[in-house]
């Protein structure tokens, strides 16, 4: 699947340079515009936005995902697995701490996936997951 239009999603921080720091550094996106209350990012092709706004950050809730109690707020991206085990390799070597260790889900299912979750410095979750075969990202 190509995807033709990039998303556009904004997002609450506590500190943009903990923001700069951690999507920049660690997840290494590139930063496009900002000001002093918002940053730019480039997620492989897709505008994030972190917006100054410590109030409205972190994640509340949780549901049940194949045993896992997932953040009901997240975002990510779906890579190739062999994307995604160099990312869940480089996330361990910085000491990343998982919410969700990086692992298989819906093992021999249609939906069988690799998956991890961790939060941002302002405790925004992500998740970042891959399929062997990327034709299953939507079946049923």
């Amino acid at each position: 699947m190509t995807v033709r239009h990039p998303f556009h999603l904004a997002f609450p921080v506590a500190s943009l340079a903990d923001a700069r720091a951690f999507y920049g550094g660690l997840l290494g996106c590139p930063e496009g515009r900002s000001s002093d209350t918002w940053v730019d990012f480039d997620l492989q092709g897709h505008q994030i936005v972190a917006h100054l706004a410590p109030g409205e950050a972190g994640h509340r809730a949780t549901g049940a995902v194949d045993g896992d109690d997932v953040p009901v707020r997240h975002f990510g991206l779906v890579l190739s697995m062999d994307e995604w085990q160099a990312l869940a390799d480089r996330l361990r070597g910085a000491g990343l701490k998982f919410l969700i260790e990086p692992h298989l889900r819906f093992a021999g299912q249609v939906g069988e996936q690799a998956t991890m979750f961790f939060l941002d410095p302002s405790g925004n979750a992500l998740e970042f997951k891959a399929f062997a075969d990327p034709g299953r990202l939507f079946a049923r």
